[in-house]
């Protein structure tokens, strides 16, 4: 089944053997996150552009990193890094960080829904980080209804969504210890997509599940 989004923010030229690891887990994959710099970054960067082919010459939706700021980040930049993602990489769609989970935001992430489409966008992975108004399992393919740490997710009791039922849940869940498998408890909390990594700190999607490690 193909249950794992991988959000992994390292460079290509830096870890080349964990992007070799990933694609190498294709038939597991729901996605991989592209994220050259907080974003598709200012030019196309040709390591990431060969990454990107190799996914999807493995068929992996690659999606394209842009981050909204819970709603007050412009409209017309967040456009923009949809479009060179699309350009630039090629993605297949659009990952959608720090999004806001009230009603009075959704018309924001509705235009950029649209504009997403328009560019020709496949998927909509909207990241909230908690569970959001039902309203927008009606714009998103995935909708990331937990992020943190796994002390925290431990104590997290079964998720009452009340959205649309065609719409597939998240979770990603970092300061996973080893020999940890979050399917069956990501399932229990009403998610079929996960990602459970080792990191902790500011930067914990700069490391891999430990299923996906590569020998050293």
């Amino acid at each position: 089944m193909r249950d794992l989004l991988i959000p992994y923010y390292e460079h290509p030229s830096v870890r080349p053997a964990e992007w070799d690891a990933i694609i190498k887990a294709a038939p597991r994959l729901y996605g991989v996150v592209l994220n050259p710099a907080s974003g598709p970054g200012e030019t196309p960067d040709p390591a990431f552009a060969e990454v990107a082919a190799r996914l999807r010459g493995a068929d992996v939706r690659v999606l394209g990193y842009a981050d909204t700021d819970y709603g007050r980040r412009p409209t017309a930049d967040v456009v923009r890094d949809i479009a060179r993602h699309r350009d630039w990489y090629a993605a297949d769609g659009v990952f959608l960080d720090q999004v806001a989970a009230g009603r009075e935001e959704f018309a924001y992430y509705q235009r950029l829904a649209t504009a997403a489409w328009g560019a020709g966008c496949g998927t909509l992975a909207l990241n909230h980080g908690t569970a959001p108004h039902p309203s927008y399992a009606r714009i998103a393919d995935l909708l990331v209804t937990f992020e943190g740490t796994w002390e925290s997710y431990t104590r997290l009791g079964p998720q009452q969504w009340r959205g649309d039922g065609g719409v597939r849940l998240c979770h990603l869940v970092y300061g996973v210890p080893a020999g940890v498998d979050l399917a069956e408890p990501a399932r229990a909390r009403g998610a079929t997509v996960h990602c459970a990594v080792p990191g902790m700190g500011d930067h914990p999607w700069g490391t891999l599940p430990h299923t996906l490690e590569p020998a050293r």
